[in-house]
């Protein structure tokens, strides 16, 4: 499906091919919002080519000289037909529901470690949930980490081969028939036949990765539990004291009817509930193996975001296992589960059963009166009757004048920017108070930038944490929600990894995930890069990029794409961040966003910034290729050199001039001296291939005209190609 997130209107649309060779979508009013992809520098004559539906299922678009110019196959959307390959650059999305083919929450694809998975990602949380997450080692099942070419295809006769060893054999292998493999709106993978009923064809199941429906990450959402038997199917239910958020989306899951302060007598006013076989998959604040139930009890109740702890008895670690939860996801009733949910309440003003079990999952309303109540109860009946109608009057007027206080209070209190957060996202909310305690007074800074100062903190489960403060006076709702809720719908190894936010008064504060080595442009001053540092960076930034524009369930644009906006882990491993300049496309918006202010950072910003041309992800690009030239040859586009002395002092050799001469050129092998370019720092000790690598990808992506740089997928491909030759 092309465009399937913004679909076209049924009367006006054009499929053509176009001028260019390329084959394009338009909508009623002559706007393009799909076209299929060909090489920067392929232009091909429109007379000369041939769109083909093959009878594998293949749309294929063909140039009588050039051959297959682009193919349907190449961009699977839910489903993989017989000899179609599912690679390491493409992926299975699932349908949002039955009737609405749009974007779903479930993806299949390759992960970094080479194993073909199933993950979850939807309007709160991401998680992996195939192969069974509980398996330390994907080699237990069966799946191999050590081939690197993230391959799989599926046959007619029912067999399915995928280069992590995963191999799928159908119940009816060996038939030759039409075939389908499909990941369902419900999160699982199913292998189809088309079989001859006796009313027509039908489309049957002949194999499915996950047998127990309720261990599918994100089928019922938090604070809920999912059930399953053969005859009634699969049901969500909320846990008592909780009551769904969203009716038609059981992805929210439910939202608690109580509340508990968190203030320094938390733990005196909350108790627990044992909720027997409830089993709730991660989210652990710690792991706790071999200890008491009470000592359990004692930390979650000392810990002000804990909601439960898991209690399970292993065999394998001799003893009792403590989880305590932050957040309850993933919950499954289970009569086979050798464990317990022990569910944090309020100790005063809340009725529960003491022990649920199984079997009492669902609430029984309909206690049995004795004879002896029964017969009171009848011989008073007139008597209650009146005092009911007397004590309901006066209620009554109680109530209306409550309830015209709170609205009056409410209107006048409430925090408009707090409150339209928790509509939008579901990230743990801290308290300023607390992160206050955590940076020790906001004493030690690690970053500024983007609206606001990073301190270092320390939360209170014990995570080091990146803790930004935004300015009052550049931080609005707008580009605090932005954001927080730009972060929360990706999911990438290369993009920073949001933890909580505070929106209280006029704080505005983000806590992610805190980089050990700080930002790029830190590295850059102090001679830490070596050549294969600086070339990993460049591919691990690329790929977060191109993940934005082209993966995400949304196209977000970064629009301030600098070295002071990539941070470093441990290992040196990039992460994109600062999303506060921003901006999420719909689908439709892809050729033609508009934006309301000029973004980014002097130096970086491309040149469509500066001539009011469209906005479109070729800014990212061309910043991108800005950061690329700083890394190789050690120069701002600033005006600072990050490295002295050496060849590159030479005025020929300044990043503003090979910017200027680069337009699309591959100067690297015509008018440079490749040692004349790289960074002086690095003493001559580098691959010369790897740089003039990394100079013709950013010479291609600072190309003065858009439509001559490459998108960030084709820049990681070229990058990811060199590594396979």
């Amino acid at each position: 499906m092309a465009n399937r997130d913004d679909p076209v209107d049924g009367t006006g649309s054009q499929l053509s091919i176009s001028k260019d060779g390329k084959l394009r979508l338009t909508n009623s009013a002559g706007i393009t919002v799909w076209a299929t992809r060909t090489a920067p520098s392929t232009t091909l004559e429109s007379w000369k080519l041939q769109l083909q539906l093959q009878n594998t299922g293949n749309l294929v678009l063909n140039h009588s000289q050039n051959g297959v110019v682009w193919q349907s196959f190449d961009s699977p959307t839910d489903t993989l037909l017989p000899q179609q390959m599912l690679t390491r650059t493409s992926t299975l999305v699932s349908k949002l529901s039955k009737v609405d083919y749009s974007s779903g929450y479930y993806k299949l694809f390759f992960d970094n470690d080479n194993v073909l998975r199933l993950l979850y990602q939807g309007p709160v949380v991401s998680s992996l949930y195939w192969p069974d997450p509980e398996l330390s080692d994907p080699g237990l099942a069966g799946r191999s980490m050590y081939n690197s070419s993230r391959a799989a295809v599926l046959n007619e006769l029912g067999y399915l081969w995928s280069s992590d060893h995963l191999e799928i054999l159908a119940t009816d292998f060996g038939v030759k028939t039409h075939r389908r493999l499909t990941l369902d709106r419900d999160g699982n993978l199913r292998l189809y036949s088309l079989e001859a009923m006796n009313e027509g064809w039908d489309w049957v199941v002949t194999w499915q990765a996950v047998s127990d429906p309720c261990t599918i990450h994100g089928i019922c959402g938090p604070n809920s539990f999912c059930s399953y038997d053969h005859a009634s199917g699969r049901r969500c239910s909320c846990l008592q004291g909780f009551k769904i958020k969203d009716p038609t989306d059981w992805s929210f899951g439910c939202e608690a009817e109580f509340n508990i302060p968190c203030n320094q007598s938390h733990g005196k006013l909350s108790s627990f509930v044992q909720l027997s076989h409830f089993h709730f998959y991660g989210y652990d604040l710690e792991f706790l193996p071999n200890v008491t139930l009470q000592h359990c009890e004692n930390k979650c109740l000392r810990a002000c975001s804990c909601k439960g702890f898991q209690f399970v008895f292993k065999a394998d670690y001799g003893g009792y296992l403590c989880y305590p939860k932050y957040e309850l996801y993933n919950g499954q009733l289970t009569p086979n589960f050798e464990g317990d949910l022990y569910l944090r309440v309020p100790k005063a003003g809340f009725v529960y059963n003491k022990t649920l079990d199984a079997a009492e999952s669902l609430l029984n309303c309909t206690a049995e009166l004795s004879r002896k109540v029964r017969g009171t109860y009848e011989n008073k009946t007139v008597k209650l009757l009146l005092w009911f109608v007397t004590a309901v009057g006066g209620l009554e007027v109680t109530c209306i004048f409550l309830v015209f206080l709170s609205l009056f209070m409410s209107s006048k209190n409430s925090d408009p920017v707090a409150e339209g957060h928790l509509l939008m996202s579901r990230f743990k909310r801290f308290k300023f108070s607390e992160l206050k305690k955590a940076t020790r007074g906001f004493v030690e800074v690690i970053g500024r930038g983007g609206g606001g100062v990073v301190y270092k903190g320390m939360l209170p489960d014990k995570r080091v944490a990146a803790i930004k403060r935004l300015d009052e006076a550049h931080q609005g709702e707008a580009e605090f929600l932005t954001e927080v809720n730009t972060i929360g719908r990706l999911n990438h190894m290369n993009l920073i990894d949001i933890w909580g936010f505070c929106a209280e008064g006029k704080h505005r504060l983000l806590v992610y995930e805190y980089m050990e080595n700080g930002s790029l442009a830190e590295k850059l001053t102090s001679n830490e890069l070596d050549w294969k540092k600086r070339f990993d960076i460049a591919v691990g930034t690329a790929k977060g990029l191109a993940y934005l524009h082209e993966e995400c369930l949304e196209w977000v644009l970064h629009c301030d794409v600098k070295p002071h906006n990539i941070l470093l882990d441990f290992n040196f491993q990039p992460k994109v961040a600062d999303f506060g300049l921003s901006k999420l496309l719909n689908r439709g918006e892809r050729d033609h966003s508009s934006f309301s202010k000029m973004r980014g950072t002097r130096g970086y910003m491309a040149p469509e910034w500066v001539y009011n041309r469209p906005i479109t992800s070729k800014v990212d690009v061309y910043s991108y290729g800005i950061v690329v030239l700083e890394m190789v040859t050690g120069k701002s586009p600033t005006g600072t050199q990050h490295s002295s002395g050496g060849r590159g002092a030479k005025e020929h050799n300044s990043l503003d001039t090979l910017v200027r001469h680069a337009d699309g050129r591959e100067a690297s092998r015509e008018s440079w001296n490749i040692e004349e370019i790289v960074d002086p720092s690095m003493g001559g000790r580098y691959d010369s291939a790897k740089m003039e690598l990394l100079l013709k990808v950013a010479w291609q992506c600072v190309a003065e005209d858009k439509d001559d740089r490459p998108t960030m997928t084709q820049v990681v491909e070229m990058l990811r190609c060199d590594e396979v030759n």
